[in-house]
């Protein structure tokens, strides 16, 4: 067993090769490279499946024996100071692990069809395959100094990522915002670093724990400035994992690539904050003040998530909301000290969250088919509608997404929600109406998504992208009836792209298109069908390639069985729960043998309410979208105004607050701008002015003064003596007058 944990420390390493042979390759050999980009793929997934498979096999002998191996060996000595390198393979490391390598795995599959068309297919996934390095190389360190220096790789990663299409201005604003606003969090964690080291001396997490456990129960530390270096620590969490405040950078990340939300959001950037709490769960739990402040920011971002997501129209930006509100309920239970239930849920809403991803993305795909790439056009929901024949395994693969992540049994995110919502109950009733309340909202606005997307609405009167307005749909669908000229017009269709010998270069996907390098993207082939009555064309999209799909289907299967290994069984004759040991802190040093037990009454009693709660916000949502009831003429909640329905009980003027709440970010980002970047503008400008007009102005000064002194001084040398020596008779006579003066 010690055999296979002493090769770990090649896992990390094993998908770097990838970047850097692309890098070379475009570097020694540009056009080679380019022409054979698409044999990239297979090494990249490749090797990530080679680590997946070492993963299994740790995680397995976690199961079995529960054994924590770390390996380190000294970088730099000197004096008293010593920094270390190395590797930690504990029961959280292989959670991670198996969790970054299946969802990585899938995603690279996904991408290789899903970029095949972009001119900067190679650099894609040299970003990728450094993103999964950097995440690896993150749950494998073995202390502070190494987390931090992986952390920065993976803020790097994303940052390069998010703005994957720079030349576009909301990508460079997206990227920078996340930047700027994780480089707040990650500043405060360098410092919570420093002042932990001034405190124990060591950065490795072992000795970290127990100095501070001995330090704290002796009572020789201030436990004020310790308090302040694990709140240091835990910003950075909070900048990653997108809690509030720092949330913000999270719906902007979705200018990137739709199977780069579907990693950052699953497996690698928003998982990393998570991961560091519950690292530094040994440190945190015996400082009651900060548990209370994690629990506090969980259940503000559980709610304020759910809200925000309400009247989103853009997709990916209802599902980034969703994962923030989610990412709030593992923040939640790791305040609560469910450890378990925060990681359980972690594993659930990882594999849900990449199903409905690699789903929406499959949707955009078949829409830029049709109005080619326009995020505004093809992330759309209101445009959308009526998909359900078209892309009919996309739908039900997103369908059960949703109700996973609504907590419908017997799906993933049921068992795990369901966890963290009884033991809310156990901490703080408020926090528990909350935290039930927002399940309730997450299956509304989830199931908007649904049939904004899916179901479609008849009979409805909007204008068109030409300005004219058409009373003839047959369908909410973008795909109704349209003049084939003013289509063409509009949406720029392109004729289908021809392929050639050499452009069938492919590992997974068997079309190949040649790149179109004045366009991000190609048209598929879509159906068109002639109506002679009309003279006009329907537009119809189709179905996701296969090589999309089997990733998407891949989810569905984990959606459907991952959460069946967390089933609380603890009785004497069934020992089903295999996670038993991977979801427990491995250096708890207070709870190291503690069992978790269930009493199954209570928990189909809560779970019946919970479900309860699911299937009531599930019923608004049909309610408010039923097919027929809607109109999108005027938005004022939720993106419509019903005629008739539940929505009778609410004023207008609560619905559009609501509505203007949720489509406003709610407030925050304009509170930022004014606060912030206008108080930080005005400060640059004050010290603008101070600069040039007092400082400069002060040196500007002195030197005009010097120079007409000067210039006035110049006439009155002549150059003849007898005028310099009456110069110096009327000095000394007024010296002499001068002191005599003064003396008396």
């Amino acid at each position: 067993m010690e055999h296979i944990y002493q090769y770990s420390w090649i896992i990390p390493f094993l998908t770097f090769p990838v970047p850097m042979l692309i890098g070379a390759g475009l570097l020694l050999f540009p056009a080679t490279t380019k022409r054979l980009r698409r044999m990239w793929a297979f090494p990249s997934v490749l090797l990530l499946t080679i680590v997946m498979v070492f993963s299994i096999d740790l995680s397995i002998q976690q199961i079995n024996s529960r054994f924590i191996y770390q390996h380190i060996w000294s970088w730099t000595i000197n004096n008293d100071f010593s920094l270390e390198f190395g590797y930690l393979i504990d029961p959280l490391t292989s959670i991670l692990l198996m969790l970054i390598t299946t969802v990585g795995i899938m995603v690279l599959f996904y991408s290789d069809n899903y970029m095949s068309h972009d001119q900067s297919y190679l650099r894609f996934f040299a970003y990728m395959s450094f993103f999964n390095t950097s995440m690896l190389g993150l749950v494998t360190s073995s202390n502070l100094i190494q987390i931090y220096i992986f952390w920065e790789l993976v803020g790097m990663c994303s940052y390069l990522l998010i703005g994957f299409w720079f030349t576009r201005p909301s990508a460079s604003n997206a990227c920078q915002k996340a930047f700027v606003t994780n480089r707040v969090g990650d500043f405060g964690l360098l410092l919570g670093i420093f002042g932990l080291y001034w405190i124990t001396g060591s950065f490795e997490f072992r000795d970290l724990f127990k100095i501070v456990n001995n330090l704290i129960y002796n009572n020789q530390v201030n436990l004020g400035f310790v308090t302040l270096c694990s709140f240091l620590l835990f910003s950075g969490a909070i900048a990653k994992s997108a809690q509030f405040p720092l949330h913000v950078w999270l719906p902007d990340a979705m200018e990137g690539p739709t199977p780069i939300s579907a990693l950052i959001h699953a497996a690698t950037m928003v998982a990393a904050g998570i991961f560091l709490v519950a690292r530094l769960f040994p440190l945190f739990v015996v400082i009651p003040y900060i548990m209370n402040l994690i629990a506090l920011i969980g259940i503000i971002t559980v709610f304020l998530g759910a809200t925000l997501a309400l009247a989103q129209k853009d997709i990916k930006r209802g599902l980034a909301y969703s994962t923030m509100s989610q990412l709030g309920y593992m923040m939640l239970a790791l305040g609560m000290g469910s450890y378990r239930g925060a990681l359980f849920h972690l594993i659930t809403h990882a594999y849900s969250k990449a199903l409905l991803f690699l789903g929406s993305g499959s949707i955009i795909h078949s829409m830029e088919a049709i109005v080619g790439y326009s995020p505004d056009k093809s992330q759309n929901m209101v445009l959308m509608g009526g998909l359900t024949k078209h892309i009919p395994i996309t739908k039900t693969s997103f369908l059960l997404g949703t109700l996973s992540l609504c907590g419908i049994p017997p799906f993933a995110c049921f068992w795990s929600k369901d966890e963290i919502l009884n033991d809310s109950w156990v901490y703080s009733p408020s926090f528990a109406i909350i935290a039930w309340f927002t399940a309730g909202l997450t299956a509304f606005y989830m199931f908007r998504i649904y049939l904004l997307t899916f179901e479609g609405y008849l009979n409805l009167n909007f204008k068109n992208y030409n300005g004219k307005k058409n009373n003839s749909f047959y369908s909410i669908s973008l795909w109704g009836k349209e003049g084939s000229k003013t289509f063409n017009k509009n949406f720029r269709l392109l004729p289908l792209l021809t392929m050639n010998n050499n452009d069938r270069i492919s590992f997974f996907w068997k079309n190949t298109y040649k790149i179109d390098r004045n366009i991000r993207n190609f048209t598929r082939p879509f159906i068109t069908i002639q109506n002679f009555n009309t003279k006009s064309i329907f537009f119809y999209p189709r179905e996701s390639e296969n090589t999309m799909l089997f990733p998407i289907l891949v989810f569905v299967l984990f959606t459907f069985f991952i959460g069946d290994i967390g089933i609380p069984f603890n009785q004497e004759e069934i020992k089903l729960d295999i996670l038993s040991k991977l979801l427990t802190p491995s250096f708890n040093l207070l709870h190291e043998n503690e069992q978790n037990s269930v009493d199954w009454y209570e928990f189909l009693r809560n779970a019946i309410l919970s479900v309860s709660i699911s299937f009531f916000g599930i019923f608004i949502a049909s309610s408010f979208y039923k097919p027929g009831y809607l109109s999108l003429e005027k938005f004022n909640f939720f993106n419509s105004s019903p005629k008739k329905g539940l929505t009778k009980i609410l004023s207008d003027k609560i619905k559009n607050g609501i509505y203007n709440w949720s489509s406003n970010r709610g407030y925050i980002d304009s509170f930022y701008a004014i606060s912030f970047i206008g108080s930080v503008r005005k400060l640059a400008e004050f010290f603008s002015f101070f600069d040039k007009r007092i400082i400069d102005g002060i040196i500007n000064g002195v030197g005009l003064t010097s120079f007409f002194v000067g210039e006035s001084i110049k006439y009155a040398g002549s150059g003849r003596i007898s005028s310099y020596l009456l110069y110096l008779f009327y000095a000394v006579i007024f010296l002499l007058i001068y002191y005599y003066f003064s003396f008396q």
